[in-house]
């Protein structure tokens, strides 16, 4: 019986234990992971913290029980410490027990996510600095709510989960402040998109420093401020939100490739340099449809994805994966902010010549009661003008809308191939010209 073993037990790692399974019955499958959770959903933490999803149950999708009813055999707790490829052999650790073991394989797929970036500053190491990746994160930082009555709050970082977080702590009452190193929150859009989320935000009471670099935590045995050059901002607690880094030094001591972001190297079909070895999910490499180029884009839908990848190739099959377009939603109280494919200084680095239009709408017809601002933008090629990407900011409705501009960056579209789309309309949904229509009509 040919033996698969899977290291990892989120999203890519279970989502290529179900697909293997699925499509070879007789596989013998075994996945290890350090946590004591698999199979759940990252993105939904922060709306445990706030109150929105009730029990972290809610947020797993399948138990190890469901897995064992299959013939797949889970082991949580357990830390795999070296792979040995020339003689198909993983070293393993019992957390619970510290002792070691062996496990042999036929194929290897190796789904060992990412990790938080923790800067190296004085004070880091002080109680209420969390960080948010695994279901243990988002109790530690309900419960230290909880218990100290937390009222300042400060968010570093001002990605897509610290803005969630922003949300989901201001639900306990905190008042928060939001520090950013770069000059704008949201790096993966534009400056002038990232602004209108900016204003909304100081709007709603909300600090937003960006260009602000924090270079200390003080406090007794707790966090009481944040430190940026000579000013100090007090703080009950702490959220880092500043990106991850691969967990890929296991793969890397293996021999296997390293290559953007230090991720895993992988091919369309989850392959590592290595025979039988495959890589997917937050510690892999994805290739990007727009850029051709290899990135590192870690994303819980790319993790299913290429997990399925991975499990349908190692269990026999030969399928490939496209690729991603770096599509991404998020929320902040009512406003709703989505993009996909390339931004601006993307297409610099890139080298390529664009233009860009952008239009303000509204969600619904005008004389709906619900109707919110919205503002679409739109990224295309000079010459051959083909599309590069979008980006959305407005109130409840505008967000998806992103989806229709990443189906057309699938499908490789001119701006030309949509200005006729035909789009659904009835006043409680959109004006009679939709809002991404309108902006594409601009070409």
């Amino acid at each position: 019986m040919k033996r698969l073993r899977i290291i990892g037990g989120v999203a890519a790692g279970m989502s290529a234990a179900a697909k293997a399974r699925r499509i070879n019955p007789e596989l013998d499958i075994k996945v290890f992971t350090d946590n004591a959770y698999i199979s759940y959903s990252s993105c939904g933490l922060p709306y445990y913290i706030g109150g929105i999803v009730k029990s972290p149950n809610d947020l797993i999708a399948r138990t190890t029980e469901h897995f064992a009813q299959q013939g797949t055999k889970v082991h949580t707790m357990t830390r795999a410490l070296e792979i040995k490829p020339d003689v198909g052999l993983i070293i393993l650790e019992d957390l619970t027990t510290h002792e070691l073991f062996t496990e042999e394989y036929d194929c290897l797929i190796i789904a060992t996510g990412a990790r938080a970036v923790i800067p190296s500053l004085d004070g880091i190491n002080l109680r209420g600095i969390f960080t948010l990746r695994d279901i243990q994160d988002s109790q530690a930082i309900k419960a230290y709510l909880q218990e100290y009555q937390s009222t300042r709050a400060v968010v570093i970082g001002a990605g897509y989960i610290g803005l969630e977080m922003v949300e989901n702590l201001r639900a306990h009452g905190c008042q928060v402040r939001m520090i950013e190193k770069s000059p704008q929150i949201l790096p993966v859009m534009d400056q002038d998109m990232a602004q209108v989320v900016a204003s909304y935000m100081e709007s709603q009471g909300i600090e937003v420093l960006t260009d602000s670099a924090v270079t200390a935590f003080r406090g007794d045995d707790r966090v009481r401020e944040v430190v940026v050059g000579d000013n100090s901002f007090p703080a009950d607690i702490v959220i880092l939100s500043i990106g991850v880094l691969p967990n890929s030094e296991i793969a890397g001591r293996a021999g296997i490739e390293l290559g953007a972001g230090n991720a895993i190297r992988v091919n369309r079909q989850m392959a590592t340099n290595l025979p039988g070895i495959y890589a997917a999910g937050d510690c892999a490499t994805v290739h990007h449809i727009i850029s051709d180029r290899e990135v590192y884009l870690p994303m819980g839908t790319t993790a299913n994805k290429q997990g399925r990848i991975a499990g349908e190739n190692a269990a026999g099959g030969s399928t490939f994966f496209k690729g991603v377009l770096g599509t991404g939603i998020s929320r902040i109280m009512e406003l709703e902010i989505s993009r996909t494919g390339l931004c601006e200084q993307e297409c610099r680095n890139l080298g390529i010549d664009f233009i860009t239009r952008t239009i303000k709408s509204r969600t619904m017809v005008p004389f709906f009661p619900e109707s919110g601002r919205i503002r679409v933008k739109i990224l295309v090629e000079t010459h051959s003008r083909r599309l590069l990407g979008g980006q959305i900011v407005g109130y409840p409705g505008s967000g998806k809308r992103i989806d229709t501009i990443a189906a057309a960056l699938t499908l490789n579209c001119r701006i030309d191939d949509l200005i006729n789309m035909d789009l659904a309309y009835a006043p409680p949904f959109s004006p009679l010209w939709d809002p991404v229509l309108t902006a594409i009509n601009k070409f």
